[in-house]
């Protein structure tokens, strides 16, 4: 479990699954300049979270971006994953929550297992 994580539960709050970057994201342009370090840092710092109370997801090593958002305001986790995303198991999560926030991020590890675990909470 990631730092920020551990830093951050509530409590009585307990994690329920817990994902990162498919190994694909090491495959881009961003990887070929930067010989790769920059996804790796990406893969060791940023944390995708579904917890009894919420999901948390944090990105950044000095500047941070978080979303923490309770389980009762996500309206759905919507994935996609085109062919190859389905023979690898990789894909793109959406959290859309009331209120019209709308939050994407590529690349995820199992992205069916991050919306089961959120689908089976509510």
């Amino acid at each position: 479990m990631g730092k920020y994580v551990n830093k951050h539960l509530l409590p009585g709050e307990q994690v329920i699954h817990e994902t990162n970057y498919h190994w694909t994201h090491y495959f881009s342009w961003v990887s070929l300049f930067t010989l790769g370090l920059y996804p790796y840092i990406q893969t060791l710092t940023d944390e995708f979270v579904v917890t009894s109370k919420r999901i948390i997801i944090k990105k950044g090593l000095i500047a941070y971006y978080t979303l923490e958002m309770n389980l009762s305001r996500v309206e759905t986790v919507h994935v996609e994953q085109g062919i190859l995303g389905r023979m690898l198991g990789y894909g793109c999560i959406t959290i859309i929550g009331t209120g019209g926030t709308r939050e994407r991020f590529m690349e995820i590890q199992n992205p069916i297992q991050f919306r089961q675990s959120f689908m089976q909470i509510m």
